[in-house]
């Protein structure tokens, strides 16, 4: 089954381009099927891009999905034209009443601000209360991953020398787990941080599970409530050319980012980016909406909590 989208959303268009199967409003109102509700809200700076990136994932899965745009009221993009935000994007205290089957909160380009000087700090800590009685179950991803950690556990983020920034191998370190049906002993996952979380700080929490981490990069992916929440430090998500994007956007500007590892083919940006990654992050977020989304919300949405 294809993704509900609201009309006219770009990226539906751009995935058509790539044979992706997505389906607008008008033509999935005519299917007797009860969609999974998807809340998204999305604080990256380029929101269609980062619309596109998680779209491309979720359409992998054969269920149907109904896929909702929320956004800060206290916060105003800068990179979205008006116009996009106006027609596809609701406030969260217009969605507030609603309840969701799976919900995404994306990174921000925050990190380096304490959590607290973060300007829309109590409205996502409203956000991430209210996840846990409307949302079945929750992926945050980077900055998110240590904001929510930080708000549910009380776990603190460190700063890095350097940005963590490249494609790092991941161990799972629980094959078992739905979540990592289908995964290889190894999966390469995408990292661009400048804080980090600490893996002491995670198994000295019995209310967290550490489920994947790697040699060089450290925490990875943190479950928590049985899989209501998953705390992603990585990006998944990230298109082949998000971080070459970067590379360029801060070379010679910031004195902390390096050539991004296990990236570029031969080491040499002119050779072009390497993707390692694309059907594991397929397989995560299909596996997330069947067996955490699908398999555990009720029918009824109502009587999710």
């Amino acid at each position: 089954m294809p993704l509900r989208l609201p009309d006219r959303l770009p990226a539906i268009d751009l995935l058509k381009k790539e044979n992706i199967f997505v389906m607008d409003d008008t033509r999935a109102h005519s299917q007797d099927i009860r969609p999974l509700r998807i809340a998204i809200l999305n604080l990256m700076p380029l929101k269609i891009t980062t619309e596109t990136d998680l779209i491309r994932l979720l359409s992998n899965t054969p269920l149907q999905l109904d896929v909702s745009f929320m956004k800060l009221k206290s916060h105003t993009p800068k990179n979205t034209p008006i116009e996009h935000m106006m027609m596809f994007y609701r406030d969260f205290a217009e969605m507030r009443q609603e309840k969701y089957d799976g919900m995404i909160i994306t990174g921000a380009p925050v990190e380096q601000l304490e959590f607290e000087d973060v300007s829309y700090w109590d409205e996502i800590t409203d956000i991430f209360a209210w996840a846990r009685t409307h949302v079945t179950s929750t992926l945050y991803i980077c900055w998110a991953a240590q904001a929510g950690l930080y708000y549910h556990y009380g776990v603190p983020k460190y700063p890095l020398p350097m940005k963590m920034f490249g494609i790092f191998p991941q161990k799972p370190l629980d094959p078992r787990l739905p979540i990592f049906r289908g995964f290889d002993d190894e999966f390469m996952m995408p990292h661009s941080r400048h804080t980090e979380i600490r893996r002491e700080d995670i198994i000295g929490n019995p209310d967290l599970t550490l489920i994947a981490e790697s040699d060089e990069c450290g925490v990875s992916i943190v479950m928590a409530r049985g899989g209501r929440e998953f705390f992603i430090t990585g990006h998944l998500e990230y298109s082949p050319n998000t971080l070459d994007n970067e590379y360029k956007r801060d070379k010679g500007i910031r004195d902390d980012v390096a050539l991004p590892k296990n990236y570029y083919r031969n080491d040499d940006p002119e050779q072009g980016p390497v993707m390692t990654w694309r059907s594991h992050a397929n397989l995560f977020y299909t596996n997330w909406v069947n067996y955490y989304v699908y398999q555990e919300t009720p029918y009824n949405i109502e009587d999710i909590k």
